[in-house]
């Protein structure tokens, strides 16, 4: 029912959503810093979206788990854990009152998690074609 070629392409696609979110962060922090935006806008813009990437990426790291997928859940385990910690301690929501202060750690946090989306992209890809070749 659910094959190897349809995970890979389910991670590709669902790697490029949370690729997207974390490029929307970052240009709405640099926005900010910028002064293009205001603390409040940017605030409800990033909030309303936490959610989703967190749980968007548990629910691929769970798919691996599931589908026995090891090595991978283990490298996707770092940043669950992070979300989960983030969550766990509420400190995944930005509060505008704040963000002047904690707008660094925001942005590196968002450049961190962008390399790490970016690298599971091509990473995905490359097991995508290596279980099409294999198909052959």
């Amino acid at each position: 029912m659910f094959g190897p070629v349809f995970l890979f392409i389910v991670a590709v696609v669902t790697n490029c959503i949370l690729l997207g979110i974390q490029v929307h962060f970052t240009i709405l922090y640099g926005d900010l810093e910028s002064d293009y935006i205001n603390p409040i806008k940017l605030c409800k813009s990033v909030n309303k979206l936490v959610k989703p990437d967190a749980f968007i990426h548990a629910g691929l790291s769970a798919l691996f788990l599931l589908k026995g997928y090891w090595f991978i859940f283990l490298l996707n385990l770092p940043i669950l854990y992070f979300n989960f910690q983030k969550f766990q301690k509420k400190k995944h929501l930005l509060d505008a009152t704040e963000i002047f202060r904690t707008l660094r750690n925001y942005k590196i946090e968002s450049f961190v998690k962008l390399a790490y989306f970016l690298f599971f992209f091509f990473f995905y890809l490359y097991r995508l074609i290596m279980v099409l070749i294999e198909d052959d």
